[in-house]
């Protein structure tokens, strides 16, 4: 693709010039030509003969539109008329138009009236656009158009610039995709073409920073191709980077010593039971932490057996990491001697900077760190769990549950509650990991690591917002390929849509743009705090799913129909059973069962049938998933039936048969027991619920999908 960057620089520096924000009708023809987007053939007309003269040459009908730098919205100020057919219907329309602009605002600056050829009859009108969003920069938009863009809101979002089969990717990202492809005999649109348009408006705005927004709508696109009706672009200053960026390689090696530190030292360590500073002394001593733990307190001698130093500057040898337990107010000073001791991260426990309106003292102590090279972790969190080297730098209780979860927060509040569900369900965490104020390290610094680390199997955070959205992308993208990333994102609103200049901008509301782009990461976002501590738990214990084919095997018809909806749900496929599997599970279970899928074995079973048409489900290869469905009763209690599939899931996995197997079990409290043992040895089971084992699976194939397992 080449472009015509010259003549769009000129038209946005003559538009800055002026102190404009939006730009009119013919300058964004002049852009739209410089990128090879196609539009309707148009001209300026100043006066009411040169508007005839005009539609003449364009040939009829046209549409006429009022061109004013001050009137962004022309149809409300009855600056259009469309299907004029003869040269009287134009000159009557010009000087129409003309009128009511004025009236709709006499100080308006009237350019004069394009004339633009009306587009024909037919093609599905669809809009294509761009926005700049505050955490991801540039984003190209596509959808649904015309005059119901904004209720219908069926839009999908990529990163900008975006590639082709990106581009693609969003003709079928909609809910009307199949509009897209022709229905009731109508032909299919160029999606060829219709992809092109896409890339091309995003190379413009990744081109030219200063375009804050561009729409497209409609666009009518064809079996024939694509034609862009209507022309909006508003134009602003590029937002600065303030962020600092770090290469991947000096991320991996601060957090290493974060993650992995030989020693650390506790400013503002105490003896007194109640303090911070003494919490995290006992926390980390108490935990077994195998490294030197230094504290640093200039009124004490000795802390709890400890030597104590007047100043971390006083520690002998190397620290890796500097635990701040004192107030606020005394962090910068603190904050530079850790600078001068050369001590790569500092974990800022206090709070009292950004989230009290201390805007002031957070920049003070970012510059302190930035100056000397230190990270920062925090300030205003609970600390730090690092399992596997036994370092527990909190506050807070101690957890020493080893295991292949990662998990992080940027909400101490939500902390505890990841804390409390590891506790309570016994999953074995890496790392938890609090980032508070996220002055510094953020959640791409963090997914850097995990990505890396070998103990780590499944990165679970909650977040509020992201500093920089490209960044977690990049980490997210190269993480993802190994692990799955599991994300809660927080404050699902559109209010960054109410300022909007244009109906593009008006449907990318935060949450939009979020969900489009981390999907397009390959990050699995949960819908809620339970969901995603699921997943987390879930995600390590299932193998990778080899196929889409999915079969239920229920003890009972009402859960057969639930797990069923699940199924499909959650994006899910159930297996269409052959002729052959479907006699082969038939002759295991009873004449009043129903083979089909779900295979329904019927209650009143034994163990026997439960064990035979699970082992079938395991061996057969065409199936790639088993979904379990439990009823209790006394012929086969909830444990047997634990044992018996623990057993036989083992002994396949054993044989290198390795398929996700999850289970839901209907009954009496002795349900719960089974549904621990199951998870404890492989199998996800849930007591007293169809949608959370068929969940966990589903975010299990988003997983697979996304890291390239499964086409």
């Amino acid at each position: 693709m080449t472009y015509d960057n010259d003549a769009v620089r000129a038209v946005l520096d003559a538009a800055r010039a002026e102190g404009r924000t939006a730009l009119t009708a013919p300058e964004g023809k002049r852009i739209t030509d410089a990128y090879s987007i196609p539009t309707p053939a148009e001209g300026l007309a100043e006066t009411a003969d040169e508007a005839v003269a005009l539609a003449d040459r364009i040939g009829f009908p046209v549409v006429l539109k009022i061109v004013s730098p001050d009137i962004l919205h022309k149809t409300d100020a009855g600056g259009v008329r469309v299907g004029l057919a003869s040269c009287a219907e134009v000159r009557s329309a010009f000087t129409t138009i003309v009128d009511n602009a004025r009236g709709y605002d006499a100080k308006a600056r009237i350019q004069g009236v394009q004339v633009q050829q009306m587009v024909p009859d037919g093609g599905q009108e669809v809009i294509v656009g761009a926005v700049t969003d505050p955490t991801f920069g540039k984003v190209v938009a596509f959808g649904l158009g015309g005059v119901l863009v904004e209720v219908l809101k069926d839009i999908t979002f990529r990163l900008a610039p975006a590639t082709e089969d990106e581009a693609l990717s969003m003709l079928d990202g909609i809910r009307a995709a199949e509009v897209l492809r022709g229905v009731r005999g109508g032909e299919a649109v160029d999606r060829a073409a219709l992809a092109d348009l896409i890339v091309r408006v995003s190379r413009l705005v990744a081109d030219f920073p200063e375009i804050t927004e561009v729409d497209l709508n409609p666009v009518f696109a064809t079996a024939s191709g694509v034609l862009a009706a209507d022309v909006r672009l508003l134009i602003g200053d590029p937002a600065p980077r303030t962020r600092r960026r770090y290469s991947r390689e000096e991320i991996l090696g601060s957090m290493r010593r974060l993650m992995q530190p030989r020693s650390v030292a506790v400013v503002g360590a105490s003896n007194e039971q109640g303090k911070i500073g003494n919490s995290v002394m006992r926390n980390l001593i108490d935990g077994g932490f195998p490294g030197e733990i230094h504290p640093v307190n200039p009124k004490a001698d000795d802390i709890l057996g400890r030597k104590a130093y007047k100043t971390v500057t006083d520690v002998p040898g190397e620290v890796d990491v500097a635990v701040f337990a004192i107030p606020a107010k005394f962090v910068p000073a603190a904050l530079e001697e850790v600078g001068r001791k050369g001590i790569p991260n500092a974990v800022l426990i206090p709070s009292g900077f950004a989230e009290t309106g201390e805007h002031e003292l957070q920049d003070r102590i970012v510059a302190i760190a930035e100056e000397h090279g230190v990270r920062l972790l925090g300030p205003n969190i609970y600390g730090y769990y690092s399992t596997w080297q036994d370092l527990c730098a909190t506050f807070c209780t101690p957890y020493d549950v080893k295991g292949p979860v990662a998990l992080t927060s940027q909400s101490g509040g939500i902390g505890m509650a990841i804390l409390g569900f590891a506790r309570t369900t016994k999953t074995g965490v890496s790392a938890i990991v609090g980032l508070g104020n996220k002055s510094d390290l953020d959640e791409d610094d963090l997914l850097t690591w995990f990505g890396e680390d070998d103990r780590t199997q499944c990165i679970a955070m909650h977040l509020e917002d992201l500093k920089d959205g490209r960044a977690f992308v990049e980490a997210a993208r190269a993480t993802v390929p190994r692990k799955p990333v599991v994300v809660l994102k927080a404050g699902r609103t559109a209010a960054g849509a109410k300022a909007a200049g244009s109906h593009t901008g008006a449907l990318a509301g935060d949450d939009a743009v979020y969900d489009d782009i981390l999907r397009q990461a390959g990050v699995i976002r949960a819908p809620g705090l339970g969901e995603m501590l699921e997943y987390a738990r879930a995600l390590p214990v299932l193998p990778a799913p080899q196929g889409d084919n999915v079969v239920i095997i229920t003890g009972a018809g009402g859960s057969g129909v639930l797990l069923s909806d699940a199924i499909v749900d959650n994006g899910l496929s159930l297996m269409e059973i052959p002729e052959d599997l479907d006699a082969a599970f038939r002759r295991f279970i009873p004449p009043f069962g129903a083979a089909g899928n779900p295979v329904d074995i019927t209650g009143g079973e034994p163990p026997s049938t439960y064990e035979a048409t699970i082992r079938l489900g395991l061996a057969d290869p065409r199936i790639h998933a088993l979904v379990l469905g439990y009823w209790h009763t006394i012929v086969t209690p909830p444990m047997v039936f634990a044992e018996l599939t623990a057993r036989v899931v083992e002994e396949f996995r054993a044989r290198g048969i390795a398929k996700p197997v999850v289970a839901s079990l209907a009954g009496d409290t002795e349900v719960e027991e089974a549904c621990a043992y199951l998870f404890e040895r492989g199998v996800v089971a849930y007591p007293y619920t169809t949608e959370k084992p068929v969940a966990v699976l589903g975010a299990k194939y988003r997983w697979a999908r996304s890291a390239g397992l499964l086409t």
